[in-house]
């Protein structure tokens, strides 16, 4: 399934009905009066936030929405109908936008939750509302309110509780498939994750947490090289970022500069990023044979203050001393609340 994490369009909410100009005329009634009911309210439009979505790919090909219209009031005071609401379904983690202003209008980052983003008109009262001592036939209603008109941004961010971040083939994937259930696509080329992949690991006593494997980060991926920035806003709401570095023999560039290149990258996208919990991963420990790049790294990050692990997915060396450290951190930082 393709994966869509951002869409733009346009909703608009039902009009009210106009109120109805009409007169009580019966036998043996003379100067029956007016009796013209009331226009029913327009359709709301609601967004609703399901676990049964994990991409906005439904509203990708539809930009317009429009809620029914409410029916205009009708003689003998009967009421018009309401326009039926408009329930559009988006996967758990939505953000909606307005488009003009930027401004978060809600934040569904729950299941169920849901909000009326556009209002539907007030239907108009009748000419029965009008009657008065003197003013006793008033030939006039009201029209119904106007919906309102909107444009949106919807933006997905996944809910996950750790992210995985590094170059490309520094063993993201591979690492998420051995702790996970998920099943990445793996092969020896670079951006073979196009898109973001969660996968759901358990830590034992019935606890588990979710990672988030995200497309690697080049240096200038804030000026749009590699896959750019698109997929970052997926780790905002993460406790704690897996930053993973090839420590391998067979691994290119420095490993202590490919870190900070990624880090730059991350300031360049959000300050808030660059603040949260971050361990070093060393990967491809098991074809590490000479240990340069390795004791390189380790220097680097005994010189920060950083947590690092060096692993190998491939012998599983090193993954319960991982997995150990990140079900104390992230624990620790939902108790104290540091998700975005």
């Amino acid at each position: 399934m393709q994966f869509v994490d951002y869409v733009k369009i346009n909703v608009k909410a039902g009009d009210g009905g106009r109120g109805c100009v009409s007169f009580r005329r019966e036998k043996y009634v003379p100067r029956g009066g007016p009796d013209g009911g009331d226009g029913g309210r327009g359709g709301h439009i609601i967004f609703k936030a399901t676990d049964k979505l994990n991409t906005l790919l439904d509203l990708r090909y539809r930009r317009e929405y429009k809620a029914e219209r409410g029916q205009h009031g009708m003689g003998k005071k009967m009421h018009g109908k309401n326009g039926k609401d408009l329930n559009i379904a988006v996967p758990v983690g939505t953000i909606i936008k307005d488009a003009d202003s930027g401004e978060i209008l809600r934040d569904l980052d729950r299941k169920e939750a849901e909000t009326v983003i556009a209002k539907g008109g007030r239907g108009g009262l009748g000419n029965a509302h009008f009657a008065t001592s003197t003013r006793q036939a008033p030939r006039f209603a009201q029209q119904g309110e106007e919906g309102d008109t909107r444009e949106l941004i919807l933006e997905l961010k996944l809910l996950a509780d750790a992210g995985l971040i590094g170059m490309p083939n520094a063993g993201k994937s591979t690492l998420l498939s051995v702790i996970s259930s998920a099943r990445p696509k793996i092969a020896d080329y670079p951006f073979t994750t196009l898109a973001p992949v969660l996968g759901v690991v358990k830590l034992g006593n019935y606890r588990s947490i979710v990672v988030a494997d995200i497309p690697g980060l080049i240096e200038g991926a804030h000026k749009g090289s590699g896959l750019g920035f698109q997929f970052l806003r997926h780790i905002e709401r993460t406790s704690v970022l897996l930053h993973l570095v090839d420590i391998s023999d067979d691994g290119t560039g420095n490993p202590v500069v490919n870190f900070e290149k990624i880090n730059n990258e991350l300031e360049l996208y959000s300050q808030k990023l660059v603040e949260k919990k971050q361990i070093v991963i060393g990967t491809k420990l098991d074809i590490a044979v000479s240990k340069k790049r390795l004791n390189k790294l380790a220097q680097y990050c005994k010189s920060k203050s950083i947590d690092f692990f060096p692993v190998s997915a491939m012998t599983q060396r090193g993954i319960k001393r991982v997995l150990s450290y990140l079900s104390v951190e992230v624990e620790a930082r939902k108790t104290l609340g540091e998700n975005i």
